[in-house]
């Protein structure tokens, strides 16, 4: 067999084997994927011994020997039935596999949240009337108290208290944006909108008045997962807004139905996210640690959450 012949016996089925490769990655969900996963499983096997006969390069034949026997121990060994395990991969594999996938709804949830994120910023910034149009006085005056002092210590015991405050905050938050998309997206995008600008307009009103370092200093730590995990939650929001209205000839019903795993991977990755960002908020953020260390661990922390998000799940 010529190298053309050879080259189009694998393009003709790189497919197949790449969705092999998916489904042992991220764990066949429900029946229909296991049944999906025995019938190209057997087709593998054709694949691999039409290989051999052709004598193909042993880079290709390594690789279908290696899927063969991934697969092969995924249907034929005890599946793994532990739950916790089960959602532990789901977070931190199949999440960020399933957030590139639905790429599109992140990017705009994320629009929606660091546009008006800025436009406040700016805003309190360079007018000193606009906070007070965004937020109430006495609110203004309590940030105000609060971020007045470098010294933000807190009590020995509290950080634990203070940890399961932010998660229920935080995750009260996400919750909100994600649940509120069943109004055709529309609450999720009011939701993102509205944190943003709040959000961006506390940054700029404790900037203007000189307290900027001191809000920097506290919050470097966990921005990157928080509010990452806002814009996921958005993005949730998003994607369950339009399996509602883009049924593509299902019932509304089904459309939920086939949207709902991907709606899981991504509400179980922004629960990890509030998670981690709660945790760094209740026992570092408050530390009596130098500036310097804190905004070099939270430009650490934007590394890791990029790097996760953008690397995490791939072969």
């Amino acid at each position: 067999m010529s190298v053309a012949d050879r080259d189009r016996f694998v393009q003709a089925r790189t497919d197949r084997w790449s969705r092999v490769d998916s489904l042992l990655t991220l764990g066949p969900q429900g029946a229909q994927e296991w049944s999906e996963l025995a019938a190209v499983y057997r087709a593998l096997c054709a694949d691999l011994s039409a290989a051999r006969s052709l004598d193909l390069p042993d880079d290709v034949l390594r690789h279908l020997d290696d899927l063969a026997g991934r697969a092969h121990n995924r249907l034929y060994s005890v599946r793994p039935t532990g739950i916790p395990t089960s959602m532990f991969r789901d977070a931190t594999v199949g999440f960020p596999r399933e957030l590139r996938a639905q790429w599109h709804f992140f990017l705009f949830a994320s629009l929606l949240f660091y546009l008006p994120f800025l436009v406040g910023m700016f805003g309190a910034l360079n007018d000193p009337t606009f906070a007070v149009n965004v937020l109430p006085p006495e609110n203004l005056q309590s940030l105000e108290q609060m971020y007045s002092t470098e010294d933000m210590v807190r009590g020995s015991g509290e950080d634990a208290t203070m940890a399961g405050f932010y998660v229920y905050n935080n995750v009260g938050i996400a919750f909100r944006t994600f649940a509120l998309g069943a109004l055709a997206g529309l609450g999720s995008v009011f939701y993102l909108v509205y944190n943003g600008l709040v959000i961006g307009t506390v940054a700029g009103y404790l900037g203007a008045i000189g307290l900027g370092h001191n809000l920097l200093e506290f919050t470097s730590g966990h921005t990157a997962w928080e509010l990452t995990g806002v814009c996921v939650a958005g993005a949730a929001g998003l994607r369950l807004g339009w399996a509602l209205m883009i049924t593509d000839g299902r019932t509304r019903v089904g459309s939920l139905k086939a949207a709902a795993p991907s709606l899981y991977r991504l509400i179980l990755g922004t629960t990890l996210l509030l998670l981690v960002a709660a945790a760094i908020e209740g026992f570092w953020s408050a530390s009596p640690l130098p500036r310097t260390v804190k905004y070099v661990f939270g430009a650490l922390q934007w590394g890791i959450v990029v790097a996760w998000l953008a690397f995490g799940g791939r072969r």
